[in-house]
């Protein structure tokens, strides 16, 4: 019974990736665009205290501005968003191809080839920097410097 239960979560945790369900109301879940893209009449237009329209105008202007930045978006979502989608998601997997295929591997060939070059640097260093220091702090140890406020 475990077993079968372990397996069962086994293939559900293996499920694909693109056949998640997605969630229509919370289409933001991970608020990548919470600070950017809240914009609504009063943030765009504002009139001041003594410099008011008539009230039919103000609530015509707000009906007007609400719906066709709605519809607007709707048609453009409609018209782009799939093209988009497509162009973006061509872009990020040329992205991670790359990374994967391209980049990493690089990167992996350069430390196993550095370290090569690091040990022999650190050889010389330590061969002929370390003797040459040594004698140089020992020289200097000696010296003493005392400073003096002439009046």
């Amino acid at each position: 019974m475990a077993e079968e239960q372990t397996g069962l979560e086994e293939r559900i945790l293996r499920k694909d990736q693109h056949t998640k369900e997605i969630d229509l109301v919370n289409r933001d879940p991970k608020h990548i665009n919470e600070d950017v893209i809240k914009v609504d009449f009063e943030d765009i237009i504002a009139e001041p205290a003594g410099t008011y329209s008539f009230d039919g105008v103000w609530k015509t202007s707000y009906t007007t501005f609400t719906v066709s930045k709605y519809w607007c978006y709707r048609l453009l979502s409609v018209v782009l968003g799939i093209p988009l989608a497509v162009i973006w998601g061509f872009l990020f997997a040329l992205i991670s191809f790359c990374h994967i295929w391209a980049v990493v591997p690089c990167i992996k060939s350069y430390v196993i080839e550095i370290q090569c070059v690091s040990r022999i640097y650190s050889l010389c260093i330590h061969t002929f920097c370390d003797p040459l220091c040594e004698a140089l702090g020992k020289i200097f140890n000696s010296i003493k410097v005392a400073l003096r406020k002439e009046v």
